[in-house]
């Protein structure tokens, strides 16, 4: 057997840095065949970027979203709200040194740090994955608070990414927030109509103001669709200014949430309150193939 040649494999911090990107890797591609297919096709230089917001998003999502709440029963029982302060504050920590004993939050910080995420859009997001835990029903203000953290940001997050050691206008840069902003709310919209019954049955929440699953009809329907097709085209306004690479894997997100919102127009409102739209992996390649193609949304 040949020995390794040790000069060639990372050590210390490297090494680190390294396995702490594996483990955020492999948060992305087990929970979203979505978002990682999209993420694909990405440069290696922006996917690793993008690997480790998503998993730091994920992992404080699963915190209040049920997974602690389980682990929780089957222990001697615990606060998912202290878990989510705890995984805040180690990663406000981890800005700071450059280092965290939580893999996924140590990669995050690798990332932030490089391209220049700060806690002014980190904090947002831990505000809305705190209202998980402690609102159940919205009315406008607290849904486009809730909005702007859970999703808006994580687009702002990416974004950053995307636009690091670029030159922009500042009219550039105000098309690409905005479209940034528009894209993370029109994901998280369409998420909420697919999971209407689960979120109120299971979770006991219900997210849209004014939105019930014993009121909901095809007026109410078709009002959240074309507030979402508002978002996407707003959001499509920016791709062009993107990098190739940014552009096809945004375009291809974009392309495969404007399907699942097309899904959900043609579903029956009595229906949609019982069953999870999805896009099938076979359409899924269709629709990655037409953002790699060049084809606009």
């Amino acid at each position: 057997m040949e020995n390794q040649d040790t000069t060639k494999v990372p050590t210390g911090l490297a090494l680190y840095n390294r396995a702490a990107h594996r483990a955020s890797k492999e948060v992305i591609y087990s929970y979203s065949t979505s978002f990682g297919m999209a993420t694909r096709v990405l440069n290696k230089g922006l996917r690793h970027h993008v690997e480790n917001i998503y998993a730091l998003v994920r992992v404080a999502d699963e915190i209040v979203d049920g997974c602690a709440a389980q682990a929780s029963a089957e222990s001697d029982g615990f606060d998912p709200g202290v878990l989510l302060t705890e995984f805040e504050n180690e990663t406000y920590l981890a800005l700071v040194r450059g280092f965290s004993t939580n893999l996924v939050i140590h990669a995050f910080a690798l990332t932030a740090r490089e391209v220049g995420i700060k806690k002014d859009i980190i904090e947002p997001f831990f505000f809305s994955m705190r209202q998980d835990l402690t609102e159940t029903i919205h009315d406008q203000k607290s849904f486009q608070v809730y909005v702007f953290g859970s999703a808006e940001v994580v687009g702002l997050m990416c974004l950053a990414a995307f636009v690091h050691g670029r030159n922009y206008s500042e009219e550039q840069k105000l098309l690409l927030v905005k479209g940034a902003r528009a894209l993370g709310a029109a994901f998280q919209k369409v998420n909420f109509l697919r999971d209407l019954a689960a979120d109120f049955d299971k979770l006991g929440r219900s997210y849209f103001p004014d939105v019930a699953i014993e009121t909901f009809d095809e007026e109410t329907k078709n009002r959240l669709v074309r507030d979402i097709e508002n978002d996407l085209q707003i959001s499509a306004l920016s791709l062009p200014l993107l990098e190739s690479s940014a552009r096809k894997a945004v375009t291809a997100a974009q392309f495969l949430f404007q399907e699942l919102n097309d899904k959900i127009s043609k579903t029956p409102a009595e229906e949609l309150i019982r069953t999870r739209i999805s896009v099938n992996n076979l359409r899924k390649l269709f629709v990655l193939a037409k953002a790699l193609l060049g084809v606009k949304p």
